[in-house]
């Protein structure tokens, strides 16, 4: 049992990822006693253990906030942007590094965190750490395998791919950095597996350019509504797709920004696509150089690159209804008003609001902004399932209804929905938004 005598926060946060620190530092503007609690002996969550060649999904310009730095969108530079917040901000006190949460349980008066440190008590309960934090390798059988395996998280050193012979398995964002990181690395022969696959944007740019959200950010601030902004993108996409000779890998169901992502083209992959040798399908087994696939053929190589993405590990909490959720999907179905969740009081997953179409920093400083506000008593975050997700700036408006103090509720207001739509329209697209 919990110390009766001991001090209740008015919010632990799990995880010192970009999310966490961002949610710390909305705490503190708020004035409201916070800790972050965080497994590593740093921060920086998901972004501190992946490999120096990883890179964000968007142009540095949408990922960085005001001044904060961002001197490029590569592992370093990122994980170094996450350590501005903590410095610029002075919120490393409020931070426990190397502190992870065993057991996180609801006494029916606040949360009760167990940690090798000891217990933390606090009132609300943020779930920063990620909507994916857990990396998927399928369990399949394996006998005597001669093979050298890693999933795209854990590719440290990609020269292991020069003139080998590689699989990559995989139809994801994922899946296409590691052919991007084959032919970079110039491997000998390039063989994809593919179950299904996601739509991507086809284009000769670079991912950094390809990957600006502010096109999409000016369709919803025009008015269009979900299905229209659905429309358009998909119709670019065809586009793109025929103009690059890919329809052979169009999926073959229109894109939906409700339930989709938007994936930044491969410069690479599309200007050697010939060189790929595609099997749609699945790996069933491997038998020691030899890989069997779903079609029954098998394929000779030296190494196997999983692009087959992240999993959720909430196995912390108490509730069997959240530690058995491995998906954020799954997640998604148990939360209201973007992040709220439906299973345990006082419990948010900003992780849902950032599988989406957007920008990381921009919708947890949206959301975190909002559950401080909840928390305080002057927002009111009802308790409706979704069933979709909330994109980018959707997310202003979906919360302003439920948050007219930060949002306001007129057109005067500071920070109205015209104060939005003026930010997206005078903002140049190589400039970050301001912090706000």
């Amino acid at each position: 049992m919990p110390d009766p005598t001991a001090t209740i926060l008015d919010l632990a946060i799990i995880g010192a990822g970009i999310s966490g620190v961002i949610h710390l530092h909305c705490a503190r503007q708020a004035r409201l006693s916070a800790l972050v609690l965080e497994r590593q002996t740093g921060v920086g969550g998901l972004w501190r253990g992946l490999p120096a060649w990883q890179d964000i999904q968007i142009a540095p310009a949408d990922w960085a906030l005001g001044d904060l730095p961002l001197a490029g969108g590569m592992q370093p530079q990122v994980l170094a942007n996450i350590q501005a917040w903590v410095d610029r901000f002075d919120l490393a006190d409020a931070i426990r590094l190397g502190c992870p949460v065993l057991r996180a349980r609801h006494t029916g008066a606040c949360w009760a965190l167990q940690t090798p440190q000891g217990t933390v008590l606090a009132r609300h309960l943020v779930a920063a750490s990620g909507g994916h934090n857990l990396a998927l390798v399928p369990d399949l059988p394996r006998s005597g395998s001669g093979l050298r395996e890693w999933h795209s998280g854990a590719l440290h050193e990609p020269a292991e791919l020069a003139d080998r012979e590689v699989m990559v398995v995989g139809g994801g964002a994922s899946a296409f950095d590691l052919i991007d990181q084959c032919l970079a690395q110039r491997a000998r022969r390039i063989v994809w597996v593919y179950r299904g696959l996601h739509w991507f944007a086809p284009t000769g740019k670079s991912k950094l350019v390809a990957g600006s959200v502010r096109p999409f950010a000016r369709m919803q601030i025009s008015g269009m509504d979900a299905a229209q902004q659905s429309a358009a993108i998909g119709a670019d996409m065809v586009g793109r797709y025929a103009k690059f000779g890919l329809q052979a890998i169009q999926p073959a169901q229109a894109i939906d920004v409700l339930h989709d992502q938007l994936i930044p083209g491969r410069a690479q992959m599309l200007a050697e696509f010939g060189r790929l040798e595609r099997h749609p399908g699945w790996v069933e087994a491997i038998d020691g150089r030899q890989v069997r696939l779903s079609d029954g053929t098998r394929q000779q190589v030296d190494v196997l690159l999983w692009g087959t993405g992240y999993g959720i590990d909430l196995g912390y909490f108490e509730q069997p209804e959240l530690a058995g959720l491995h998906s954020v999907n799954a997640l998604a179905q148990r939360c209201a008003c973007i992040f709220r969740s439906l299973d345990a009081p006082d419990l948010y997953f900003p992780g849902v609001g950032l599988d989406g179409i957007g920008a990381a920093p921009w919708a947890n400083l949206l959301m975190a902004r909002t559950i401080m506000s909840h928390i305080r008593g002057t927002a009111r975050l009802d308790m409706a399932p979704l069933g979709h997700k909330v994109n980018h700036f959707d997310i202003v408006r979906h919360l302003a209804a439920r948050d007219p103090g930060s949002y306001g509720d007129s057109p005067e207001d500071p920070r109205g929905w015209d104060f939005y739509r003026q930010l997206v329209l005078s903002t140049p697209d190589d400039q970050p938004y301001p912090i706000v």
